[in-house]
Order: C-alpha cells, then sequence, then structure tokens
C-alpha cells in the first residue's frame, strides 16, 4: 500500500475548486492499493476559494488545506506544499485542470517502474499561437543556457519521489524556480507526452507579466550567462572604442586629417554608455535582489489558518559538515 501526496496550489479558483476536488477523487477511487492526502495551498484568495475549501475538507479528512496571510506567489506556494507533503511520492497540478488528473495512474505507473521524478511534457498548448511559441522559445532558450539538464517543453506538472521530496525540505530558496530546481537535483527521471487541456472557468493567473518574471528566476536561478554576457558585451565595447580611438590617432597624426567636432557621435556614445551601464547595473541588481531577499527570509509563506492540520511542516536544514579539529 502506497501513501501519496496530491499537491494542488489555488489563487481566486472558486469556479475550479470543487470540480479539481471531484475528479481528484474519482481517480482516487479507482486506486484501491492507494492511500492519499490532498494538500491545497491558498495563496491568500479574495473570492471563495476558502470557503468552498472549508466545506471539502468538513467532508473529507484526506484533504489538507494552508491558507497564507498574503499572497507569496505561486512557486512559493508550490514549494511550501511540497516541504508540507507526507507521501512516499508527491503529485503537483494545477486547479484549473489544464493538467488531466485522469494521468495520475500513469505517472504512478512510472514511478513504481523506478523513476523517481515523472514530468509531464507537453504536446499541444491552448494557448494562442504567439504565446505558445513564447513558451516553446523559452525553454529551449533555458535549457541551452543552464548547465542544467533542463527538460524542455515540461511544466509543473509532475511526480516526485520521497527521496526529492527530502532534498526540496532541506532548501531555504525564496525566489525558487521549482521545475528547474527538481530537474537540476538529478535522480532518474523520465517524461511522457500529455495534451494540455484549455483552462475550465476563469481567468487565468499567469498573464505575460506573471510569465515574464517567471522566465526571470529561471534565468537567473539556473545560469550566470546573463552576469557573464554583461562581462563579454563590455569587452567588445571597450574594444569597439578603441579601435575607433586608434583611427582617430592614426588620421590625425599619420595623414592630418583634420576631423569635424563630432557632437552627435558625442552624443551617441554617451547615451551607448548609459544604456549598457544601466542594463548591465539591472543584471546585477537581479542576482543582489535574490541575495538580499535570502538573507532577509522574504517572500517565506506565513500560514494564517489552516484545516484538517494537526502541525505545521517541520524544515529540515542541510547537515553542517563536522571538521576536525587539530588538538
Amino acid at each position: 500500500m502506497s501513501f501519496i501526496s496530491l499537491l494542488v496550489p489555488a489563487y481566486n479558483e472558486e469556479a475550479n475548486v470543487r470540480d479539481c476536488y471531484d475528479r481528484m477523487a474519482a481517480v482516487l477511487e479507482g486506486l484501491p492499493d492507494i492511500e492519499a492526502e490532498i494538500i491545497f495551498t491558498d495563496n491568500h484568495s479574495t473570492d471563495r476559494t476558502f470557503a468552498i475549501l472549508s466545506e471539502i475538507a468538513a467532508e473529507d479528512s484526506r484533504v489538507r488545506v494552508f491558507r497564507f496571510s498574503r499572497n507569496v506567489g505561486y512557486q512559493n506556494s508550490v514549494m511550501f506544499a511540497y516541504k508540507a507533503a507526507r507521501g512516499d511520492c508527491a503529485i503537483q497540478l494545477d486547479c484549473d485542470l489544464q493538467d488531466p488528473p485522469e494521468l495520475i495512474p500513469q505517472m504512478l505507473d512510472l514511478w513504481r517502474q523506478g523513476n523517481q521524478v515523472v514530468y509531464g511534457i507537453r504536446k499541444k498548448l491552448p494557448d494562442g499561437p504567439v504565446v505558445a511559441a513564447l513558451r516553446r522559445g523559452f525553454y529551449w532558450f533555458i535549457d541551452r543556457i543552464s548547465p542544467d539538464d533542463l527538460p524542455r517543453n515540461a511544466g509543473e506538472f509532475r511526480l516526485t519521489d520521497r527521496v526529492v521530496l527530502d532534498q526540496i525540505r532541506r532548501s531555504e530558496d525564496r525566489s525558487p524556480y521549482m521545475r528547474g530546481m527538481i530537474s537540476a537535483m538529478g535522480f532518474k527521471q523520465v517524461g511522457f507526452d500529455y495534451d494540455r487541456a484549455a483552462r475550465t472557468a476563469g481567468e487565468s493567473k499567469f498573464p505575460l507579466k506573471a510569465m515574464l518574471s517567471l522566465a526571470v528566476d529561471g534565468m537567473v536561478n539556473h545560469s550566470l550567462v546573463p552576469l557573464r554576457l554583461a562581462s563579454t558585451v563590455s569587452l567588445f565595447a571597450g574594444l569597439f572604442t578603441f579601435l575607433i580611438l586608434l583611427g582617430y590617432l592614426i588620421g590625425k597624426l599619420l595623414f592630418g586629417q583634420q576631423w569635424p567636432p563630432g557632437f552627435a557621435t558625442l552624443v551617441i556614445l554617451l547615451l551607448m554608455s548609459m544604456t549598457l551601464n544601466a542594463m548591465f547595473l539591472g543584471i546585477l541588481g537581479e542576482y543582489i535582489g535574490r541575495i538580499f531577499m535570502q538573507t532577509k527570509n522574504l517572500n517565506a509563506p506565513i500560514v494564517e489558518a489552516t484545516l484538517n492540520v494537526e502541525t505545521l511542516p517541520v524544515v529540515e536544514t542541510p547537515p553542517v559538515a563536522q571538521v576536525p579539529v587539530a588538538r
């Protein structure tokens, strides 16, 4: 008998949360050899999401609900759910039912074959052609620039084994990129193809701004290429400036060239220099900002209310190496 955890982040999903629970419960009924808990993390919804979850939790003791005191963002909400999971494995899926719960048995079969991470690969996306192209382009780009093996076209729909969950519990990242974090851990991982469904009801919680923020998190968390790009472009800009200066001196000293006052050229070079400085300071700021958030422990979820929860999850800390002291 295996014990699994189903992880469902929710934010203003009153139109979907009941249907999501019903479909997961129906799948679990067809798995007599499985015991389960269903963890909902309510990211401080402002609609009736928590009220509906209260009704569901009163009906089903398997449902555990954590409501945060404020919106801590999708990734932090998901990471909290992973740390709270008590199962032999955990399966994350979205409350909007774009990731079909009916695929859970297939994921469990792949897990029983010895795979410690099972992730869904999106064959079809319900987004428009432009957004779909941007998504696939981002997956390709982040895989190219990252030293980690990040699967392309794989989202949050995944199963993780207990050994992976234990590693996540030791993490204190306050700007997590969960799909990248799990992929970078290694272990035995396998993907399966599926068609991502369209949202059944309600509005998407991932507008373009949120997707761009997620893309930045992915790049900064899993690659030093932006910093190296800043150094490389600065080097080429300096080389270009040196060549212009060299050409000016050769023309002036060897050929007696009388150069006219270059006010326009001077302004262009100054503006280009200011633009490069601002861009690369912004890149440095992204990394420094994450260090600041980490040291100040910002974005840490504060639990405002719980349902069917005896104790809050205890976060493990990484083991400290014992260094022998010379006597």
